[in-house]
């Protein structure tokens, strides 16, 4: 019995063909997998000397030959097969372990050129799979480490592998390789400018209970190319598993936090924060996110971009809580929120990166793509067009509620001061429906300290143009000093007008983000 052994992973090889030359196999092999096994004391037969031909062109072609892919291809069951086999003195081969040159792990280096990515194109690996798997019934093909134990445990016991593993390992091996092309036509379609196809590739991370509701079935999947600020590659430190609706909201949440790089904490409850804060610290942001909104807090999703220490979890345990994300939690924090069995606790990666990424949404019959909304104008940049000029502190105030306002459902308003948030308006029909419940909602958290709205000096944001200025009409009646909104309508003029009516400055951002 022969097996041809060549991979880049190397985890577990060298045992792996110990096993079968200790049980009589035949190893042929390439040079950098030849070198290590020699080293180990496994005794290696070169390619080049079975196919009487050198590794050429930078080790570009060396197993693309007859004497290999005959070996591979024949039909044991066929006499015709064989006796061709005879005449050109090609012995088969019976077991093939191949895994390919990493093209997903080069092209996902953010300096990577597209030289390096082509030398990382493999091109006998994936032909020695592809003919090892369409001869299953004779030929064991083995592209994944995890597999080795099964296949020498079934050698021992039986002096080959069964059918049934062999069939798997070759649809395996068919997967495999049907991966490994997608990701490189991707890469090379993205080069060549051609968007007319588009490749998916994603990998089950979690069967779920059910979907948005118990009737509908549903599953997780993940990117085989991590990311940061992602549930796929969080860590889950305590507990139950996630729902659908759990990675939904906790998916909103993390864009949410990924804004601010100063600490910052989000309350977040069906895709819509219920409050948000930076603060001097992450105990602080926390204090004030509270604050914002007391009440839809209850049962929601908190994120925080710096550690969660003891003090802030001690103000996070009385209240109930779906899910609370961070970057790291001190251990006495953590012990503490273990105390709640059925709190889920993830350590999510924050590094910031500045990767354009897509986002896809499912249609029915089809699929939506377009880059993600990962870039944000700084309200301080954007244009004043009214006579009133923002102070520095309404600036800043400005700018965190043009953040903030951007992760909230279409039409949206969001009512802030002093890094807080005050009044979230979501999902409404208008304008002004979205505006007088965020206005409200400021009105009464402020309310609730003893202060009135009308003199307390807040900012508002809105994710799209005023067609109208009624929304700047009711924004002077809560004594709103400031807005920003993105400008561009025919009649940006009348709110212009009534601001400068009212005393209230504008900033023009030029820039728009709904969210459907």
């Amino acid at each position: 019995m022969r097996a041809l052994i060549s991979v880049s992973d190397k985890t577990g090889v060298v045992e792996f063909a110990g096993k079968l030359a200790a049980m009589g196999w035949e190893i042929i092999s390439t040079s950098g997998t030849m070198k290590m096994l020699k080293e180990a004391g496994v005794k290696v037969t070169s390619v080049s000397d079975v196919t009487g031909f050198p590794e050429i062109c930078d080790g570009r072609v060396k197993t693309l030959h007859p004497k290999i892919h005959g070996a591979l291809l024949a039909r044991r069951d066929i006499p015709e097969h064989m006796a061709e086999l005879k005449a050109n003195g090609i012995e088969t081969i019976d077991l093939v372990c191949v895994n390919l040159y990493p093209f997903c792990e080069t092209i996902a280096k953010p300096d990577v050129t597209m030289e390096d990515a082509i030398e990382h194109i493999d091109i006998g690996g994936p032909s020695m799979l592809r003919s090892s798997a369409k001869n299953w019934e004779s030929v064991t093909v083995v592209c994944d480490p995890s597999d080795y134990n099964t296949i020498i445990d079934e050698i021992t016991a039986e002096g080959n592998t069964t059918r049934e593993t062999r069939l798997r390992l070759s649809a395996k091996a068919y997967t495999h390789t049907a991966e490994y092309d997608i990701a490189i036509a991707t890469y090379m379609r993205s080069k060549a400018d051609l968007p007319e196809k588009l490749f998916l590739e994603y990998d089950i991370a979690q069967e779920l209970r059910y979907g948005e509701n118990p009737h509908q079935s549903a599953r997780f999947y993940k990117s085989p190319v991590p990311e940061p600020y992602s549930l796929a590659t969080a860590e889950q430190l305590n507990g139950k598993e996630l729902s659908y609706n759990n990675i939904q909201d906790a998916n909103a949440a993390l864009n949410i936090v990924r804004e601010f790089t100063e600490p910052f904490c989000v309350g977040l409850k069906h895709m819509n924060p219920c409050g948000s804060a930076v603060g001097a610290d992450i105990v602080e942001a926390w204090k004030k996110t509270y604050e914002g909104d007391k009440t839809s807090i209850y049962g929601g999703i908190v994120a925080a971009n710096r550690e969660i220490n003891l003090d802030m979890a001690k103000l996070l345990k009385p209240i109930f809580l779906e899910i609370v994300m961070a970057p790291s939690f001190a251990p006495d924090a953590l012990e503490l929120l273990r105390t709640k069995k059925n709190l889920r606790v993830l350590k999510v990666d924050m590094t910031q990166d500045n990767v354009v990424r897509k986002q896809f949404v499912s249609m029915n019959g089809g699929l939506l793509v377009q880059d993600r909304d990962s870039s944000t104008k700084s309200a301080i940049s954007g244009t004043c067009a009214t006579e009133v000029k923002p102070t520095e502190a309404q600036l800043a105030d400005l700018d965190f509620a043009w953040h903030i306002v951007k992760h909230v459902k279409s039409n949206a308003i969001v009512v802030a001061k002093g890094g807080m948030t005050y009044g979230v308006g979501a999902g409404q029909m208008n304008r002004v429906g979205s505006a007088e419940i965020a206005l409200k909602e400021a009105g009464a958290t402020l309310k609730a300290e003893g202060l009135d709205i009308r003199t307390s000096g807040l900012v508002m944001a809105s994710d799209g143009f005023f067609p109208f200025d009624d929304c700047v009409a009711m924004a002077a009646e809560y004594g709103i000093t400031a807005i920003v909104q993105p400008g561009g309508s025919i009649r940006d003029e009348d709110s212009i007008k009534k601001c400068n009516d009212c005393g209230i400055s504008m900033i023009f951002t030029g820039e728009r983000h709904f969210k459907h």
